[in-house]
């Protein structure tokens, strides 16, 4: 990555300097070349002034001139470095006759290579020229009266711009410009490369420490640098993902701890029974012993596929469902059935429960039926557990959520166990007996099965006129579309 900034750095400085230079020398040619004209425009000025007042210049100013007529070969005067080129080695372009000295224009003319140029600088080239007319009939009677012009001939004087001292000032500038250039563009790249060098310091450091987290310990933390830049942002997200593995693993040794602790008690449970059976054969009421190890087994059983959902849940989001399942058939048939179901199954220390149910349908939800039955089930097995004498399951609309709450008159949760009851494997003072309290995984698996649906499941304070048991609350998103037939909730 150093070297990759420094070479786009580089290269963007070569372009610019390259960009500059061009400018730079453009504007000093043009500079030159303008000064250049201003000189040939002196130099012709003077020269019409000279012709003007009837003479013949002789050698003057620094630029080449010449002075010839239309209708005639003959050349007036010209300045020393033209003599090489006389006799028809150069081509003009001379205006038609009668036309006014003040017509003033820039033309061409293009050197010849006649005998004796060899190595002159103007042989074979071509240069801009500033040209003037003068009428000869206006000159008549003074010194150039004596040559022998045509009538009507013009007398034109031309002012060759060398830019042979602009190439030069051009020429010295770029002796400068590319050294300066390169060493501008090694610069650049030295002072990209060392700065880039410097910026990922940080980074490397946190790469080497970051390389050094291990799954199993995810304890170390990365530096923060004190520069309040994206290096320390990167630093801090670093530390806090670090954190967030740290507290996965955590949790995941808890789990696998819970785990292994609720398993080893039915385990224990049936094969202490299995053993003592075997020892004694003769005294073992096999009867009971039998149903003792069923009752544990179911206990694995139930514990196991609670393990398995939990896993699936935690695994990642549900594929998209296009089920629409009625929330409030649903909760009907579940209230049939727990007022059915067998006495010992629905008793409390007060004697027999009773379960109202307020579920006008329709309530369609975008969720499988199975995963909400598995809500609803949970949620009433716990109110079962804790209620004194009556439960109420109520489904309602609320804007775009489906609401379900159940209620008991059960002693309630203290305030401080609000969130915790949700945790797994979690089970308060009054549940602690897991032949009664089960393994703490039913609201757990409730709340992530209703976040798993875009939902939340909360523990709320009782409202009402009954301000004790237990208040759970699941809302989830409305949902239209085909859904299962609706059906009344039995009344209790």
């Amino acid at each position: 990555m150093r070297a990759r900034s420094a070479l786009a750095a580089a290269l963007a400085t070569a372009v610019i300097l390259a960009g500059l230079g061009w400018w730079a020398r453009y504007e000093l040619y043009h500079q030159r070349i303008n000064a250049i004209r201003a000189q040939a425009q002196d130099e012709m000025n003077t020269l019409q002034g000279v012709l003007s007042a009837g003479s013949l210049p002789s050698e003057y100013g620094p630029l080449p001139y010449e002075i010839t007529a239309s209708g005639s070969n003959a050349t007036f005067g010209s300045s020393q470095d033209l003599e090489p080129f006389e006799n028809g080695n150069r081509s003009r372009a001379l205006p038609a006759p009668g036309t006014l000295w003040q017509a003033r224009g820039v033309r061409t003319v293009r050197f010849g290579r006649p005998p004796g140029s060899g190595g002159d600088r103007l042989a074979g080239g071509t240069f801009p020229a500033l040209t003037s007319d003068l009428p000869a009939s206006s000159i008549s009677g003074k010194g150039v009266a004596a040559v022998d012009l045509p009538p009507g001939a013009n007398m034109r004087i031309y002012v060759i711009m060398i830019p042979f001292d602009a190439q030069a000032t051009v020429a010295a500038a770029d002796r400068f410009l590319l050294p300066a250039g390169l060493v501008g563009v090694l610069l650049v790249a030295a002072v990209a490369y060392a700065a880039t060098r410097r910026a990922l310091h940080p980074v490397e450091a946190i790469r080497v420490r970051t390389a050094s987290v291990t799954a199993t310990d995810p304890r170390e933390r990365v530096e923060v640098p004190d520069t309040g830049d994206e290096i320390a942002a990167l630093a801090t997200t670093i530390n806090a993902t670090l954190q967030r593995l740290d507290d996965a693993a955590a949790l995941q040794r808890r789990f696998v701890a819970d785990a292994a602790h609720e398993l080893r008690s039915p385990l224990a449970t049936l094969l202490t029974s299995l053993e003592v059976a075997l020892v004694y054969p003769d005294r073992t009421d096999w009867k009971a012993t039998v149903a003792t190890a069923a009752r544990q087994t179911h206990r694995l059983q139930a514990l196991t596929e609670d393990l398995l959902l939990l896993a699936r849940i935690d695994a990642g989001p549900p594929p998209h469902t296009t089920t629409v399942t009625d929330l409030a058939a649903l909760a009907g048939e579940l209230a049939h059935e727990y007022r059915t179901a067998p006495p010992a199954l629905r008793q409390c220390a007060a004697g027999a429960l009773t379960i109202d149910c307020d579920a006008p349908p329709p309530a369609p939800v975008r969720a499988e039926r199975g995963e909400l039955e598995r809500i609803l089930r949970n949620l009433l097995d716990n109110a079962v557990r804790h209620a004194a004498h009556r439960i109420e399951l109520t489904i309602r609309t609320e804007g775009a959520d489906v609401v379900a709450e159940v209620r008991d008159d059960g002693p309630g949760i203290p305030a401080a166990d609000i969130e915790r009851v949700f945790d797994r494997f979690t089970r308060l003072d009054d549940a602690r007996a897991r032949d009664y309290g089960g393994a703490g995984l039913g609201l757990a698996i409730a709340r992530d099965l209703a976040h798993r649906r875009q939902g939340t499941l909360t523990l709320t304070p009782p409202t009402g006129p009954t301000t004790t048991g237990a208040r759970f609350v699941l809302l989830l998103p409305h949902a239209e579309g085909p859904q299962t037939p609706a059906t009344p909730c039995p009344v209790s």
